[in-house]
């Protein structure tokens, strides 16, 4: 019974993957607002039935497009951030890591990027399930700053902020278990939303005979990020 029940997950976890992989080139061909269950099945040579049994509908299927999207992008941003080597880069070097290998997944992935930091899809709502996927690469630069704060080696910004942030920033921290001052976390979360924003610009054509040393100019903005919240290239 093991052996049977063993090859009847593999099976559907096949059939998964696979229904996904038709659901992930329908969103490069016509976009997120016209995935089609019954397109996908007729694709597969599925009937529309049975693929029901693996999503049960539309927003299933791409709450589950959206939370593969996000783990392969945080996933992404933990790897460069490991591969610069916590022992012996700075901080800058790891945060620059991160911020190159998140957009490196961007690039090969425009369908996916734009499927999560997008236009929204109308009618979809994201469910819970997806927060925590979405964090991964925030706190993968969370770690970075934290690890930067632990050892003594960030400057905490000057610049007083509104009370209102102070009070923001405090419940993020609150709620991320993070002991960072407050100008620091209201600074990353800044930091986060104009990584993305260089992102979107690059790949949704915004940089178009604006900007072409795309990569050499991400790289001084991602710098100039890591120097808002604190963090100081070595001498």
């Amino acid at each position: 019974m093991t052996a049977i029940r063993g090859a009847r997950e593999r099976a559907r976890s096949e059939i998964t993957e696979a229904i996904k992989a038709e659901a992930r080139a329908q969103l490069a061909a016509e976009g997120a607002a016209k995935l089609s269950l019954r397109a996908v099945a007729r694709e597969l040579g599925m009937a529309s039935s049975a693929l029901y049994r693996y999503f049960p509908s539309r927003d299933d299927l791409l709450t589950a497009l959206i939370v593969d999207a996000y783990n392969a992008i945080g996933a992404a941003a933990e790897r460069a951030r490991d591969r610069r080597g916590a022992a012996t880069a700075s901080p800058v070097d790891r945060w620059t890591a991160i911020c190159t290998g998140v957009r490196a997944w961007a690039l090969a992935h425009p369908h996916e990027y734009a499927l999560i930091y997008g236009s929204p899809v109308p009618g979809y709502r994201a469910p819970r399930t997806t927060t925590e996927p979405a964090a991964r690469v925030g706190l993968a630069l969370i770690g970075v700053v934290r690890e930067a704060h632990a050892a003594g080696a960030l400057k905490e910004p000057a610049e007083p902020l509104p009370d209102p942030v102070v009070a923001d920033a405090l419940a993020l921290g609150a709620e991320l278990g993070v002991e960072l001052p407050p100008a620091v976390l209201a600074r990353l979360v800044g930091a986060w939303a104009q990584l993305f924003g260089l992102l979107s610009f690059e790949l949704f054509g915004q940089f178009q005979n604006v900007i072409e040393a795309r990569t050499e100019f991400f790289e001084q903005a991602v710098l100039q990020l890591a120097r808002s919240v604190g963090l100081t290239t070595p001498r």
